[in-house]
């Protein structure tokens, strides 16, 4: 009678436990879901400012203070503006970055490739004005994307220093099929399929000598999930948000304004000289 008391007590124990755990593991996800609802709410509301918002929100607080490293150009993604990158921009700003974006149409749609030839020659222009012989670039999304290809295929190699790629689908997302009713007026849902043509022959080109690449997955991103963001042969980390929180959250610029303001290191030291590795932060 008792071995049987004992049994019963032991698996009474066993249910407590394990319904104690359910309950925890359900609060978490339902904290999390909370948490990225509010970023996707503050994102929503900073792409509605469209690419006319201001852009006193780029100043330095400190105009005595000196830069930290060359001009950051960031690329909005795909059905985003400008407006997008408003919280990302401000918090670089403050790190002491000279930050500069340029919308690429009324929203992301077009042809990448059309795309990387706008940032191309936006580029040259800033590097005559300004004479500074490199410049940095931050892509969110399929921003990413069009940086990655003005670095392999638009000369890009001889105008960047450190591209930085914030939830970049670089292998492709099932998520863009959301946006096919948009390819009759723009190439972007296509382009961004796995298997597409435009990332096989993205993919065929080798990242250049000497330029500092890092990939940033977020864990809770169902629209560029972590796996797709992986690049063979670049430096990746993954931190604990969703694909709205890449922009709106200021861990995340830290975590990017600590790649931009890294020492640059020897070519033989280059995280994209080796083979991909991965690090969460």
């Amino acid at each position: 009678m008792m071995g049987l008391l004992d049994q019963l007590r032991a698996r009474a124990q066993g249910l407590a436990r394990n319904t104690l755990k359910a309950t925890w593991e359900r609060t978490r996800d339902l904290g999390r879901d909370i948490v990225d609802s509010g970023h996707s709410a503050v994102y929503l509301r900073q792409l509605l400012r469209g690419n006319r918002g201001a852009r006193e929100h780029i100043e330095s607080p400190d105009p005595g203070a000196a830069t930290r490293g060359p001009p950051v150009l960031v690329i909005h993604g795909y059905f985003a503006t400008r407006g997008s990158l408003h919280l990302l921009e401000r918090h670089l700003a403050q790190r002491g970055h000279v930050v500069m974006s340029y919308p690429l149409g009324p929203v992301n749609l077009g042809d990448i490739r059309t795309s990387a030839g706008l940032i191309a020659r936006k580029v040259e222009s800033v590097i005559a004005q300004t004479g500074v012989p490199r410049v940095d670039i931050v892509g969110h999304s399929m921003g990413g994307l069009v940086g990655l290809y003005y670095l392999k295929r638009l000369g890009g190699r001889h105008r960047v220093r450190r591209l930085v790629l914030l939830g970049t689908p670089a292998r492709g997302t099932w998520s863009a099929l959301l946006g096919l009713f948009t390819a009759p007026i723009g190439l972007a849902s296509l382009q961004l399929l796995p298997g597409s043509q435009f990332l096989r022959d993205l993919a065929d080109t080798p990242i250049p000598d000497g330029i500092e690449v890092t990939s940033i997955g977020a864990e809770r991103d169902w629209l560029a999930p972590v796996d797709s963001t992986v690049l063979a042969g670049v430096r990746h980390l993954s931190v604990p948000t969703g694909h709205s929180g890449l922009l709106v959250e200021e861990d995340v610029a830290d975590v990017v304004a600590q790649i931009l303001q890294a020492p640059d290191q020897a070519p033989d030291q280059a995280p994209n000289s080796d083979g991909a590795d991965g690090e969460r932060r």
